[in-house]
């Protein structure tokens, strides 16, 4: 799987581009601000029919311009994909593949397998259980739609449910039927979610143990620990034992949509041991280790965009990084940089094809050396 050629109009601050790419290494290079990251989310936005960064999709407009396209040229196991995204303002987004639309965006997702390493990835120890249980819950579905759709609908089960519990409330009165028909419905997608979410660690955790050994040389000890309140109790029991209080809160205090994903380095939460250097490679890791997941599961080598990875990682880590990605496991890569020396130090000791682009004010210009 790789992207051939990239097209943009209006997207963000891109007026006008279009892009021929190397089938396996690109490179940018430019200050922050000139639009290397908005290129990344460009892609992004042809693989899950949304930004990385912003949900809002008109805040993705081209100041004082109407609407953004976004075309992607891409080669899979041989064959074209051509995907579309346009939006106009005050008009639904489109999403094509193919030349035929999309009525629904979710049946594109996993159609093209990508992973993002971005800086902002940090809020996944820095931040709540909601961003962790986001990380889960995108890559999940990148290879299992059943997941996908069974997500969509506990989350509006779960919103009826708190409705009739705010209901409850607001009129005084109280049906235990009424919320048996919603525990019903939570229990059976709830279980599956649950069941699909502890399998996927279990297969996870020793291939992101390996890249993190790999790029720290074994110095370190991590991990990575599914909570869920389904562990310990049967989620029909759990919301039974727990209706009084749901009733007093007005809302459902059980269930998967409290998960979270523990990560430990030596034994402590990450977020207060590890430093700026180990926490990025605790995240790089856990990025690789989902790339491979999803390079078995698809049988094809996702597209990663590395963005500003090699950022607060010393030396040694830099060159096992390196080490990585000029191996045959991995396929199309995008890298972003600062510095054009510190790049081209990276570039000589990866022996593989690559191109390289000065990034300036939303334009691209190649570097023809490629270094």
């Amino acid at each position: 799987m790789h992207l051939e050629k990239l097209s943009l109009l209006n997207f963000k601050n891109y007026s006008e581009l279009e892009i021929d790419l190397s089938p396996r290494i690109n490179c940018f290079v430019g200050n922050n601000g000139e639009g290397k990251t908005n290129l990344f989310d460009s892609i992004y936005y042809l693989s899950f029919c949304k930004s990385f960064f912003n949900p809002v999709d008109t805040m993705n407009i081209r100041h004082g311009q109407e609407f953004f396209m976004i075309q992607g040229a891409f080669r899979k196991n041989g064959d074209s994909e051509n995907v579309y995204c346009g939006l106009k303002k005050n008009q639904k987004k489109k999403f094509k593949r193919n030349e035929k639309e999309y009525q629904k965006l979710s049946e594109h997702i996993g159609l093209i397998p990508l992973v993002m390493v971005s800086p902002a990835d940090s809020s996944l120890i820095l931040e709540g259980s909601e961003e962790r249980r986001k990380y889960l819950n995108g890559v999940i579905s990148q290879y299992d739609r059943d997941y996908l759709f069974d997500l969509i609908k506990y989350n509006k089960m779960l919103m009826q449910r708190n409705k009739l519990l705010k209901d409850f409330a607001i009129r005084r009165y109280y049906e235990s039927d009424s919320l048996d028909v919603w525990d019903d419905q939570l229990v059976l997608l709830g279980e599956r979610i649950f069941q699909k979410r502890e399998a996927f660690i279990q297969q996870l955790l020793p291939i992101f143990q390996y890249y993190y050994d790999f790029i720290s040389d074994g110095h370190e000890q991590v991990e990575l620990n599914y909570d869920s309140q389904l562990i310990e109790k049967d989620f029909a029991l759990l919301l039974k034992d727990a209706r009084e209080k749901d009733r007093v809160l007005q809302y459902t205090s059980k269930g998967v949509h409290k998960d979270d994903l523990k990560l430990m380095l030596s034994g402590y939460p990450i977020k207060k041991q590890g430093s700026q250097g180990q926490q990025k490679t605790f995240l790089l890791a856990l990025k690789l280790a989902q790339y491979d997941f999803l390079k078995e599961i698809n049988e094809v080598k996702p597209i990663i965009l590395l963005d500003d990875v090699f950022d607060k990682l010393d030396n040694n880590r830099v060159t096992q990084v390196i080490k990585l990605v000029s191996k045959d496991n991995f396929g199309q890569i995008f890298i972003t940089d600062t510095n054009e020396k510190h790049l081209a130090d990276i570039l000589d000791k990866i022996p593989v094809e690559h191109r390289v682009f000065r990034v300036k004010k939303g334009i691209l210009n190649r570097i023809e050396n490629g270094y």
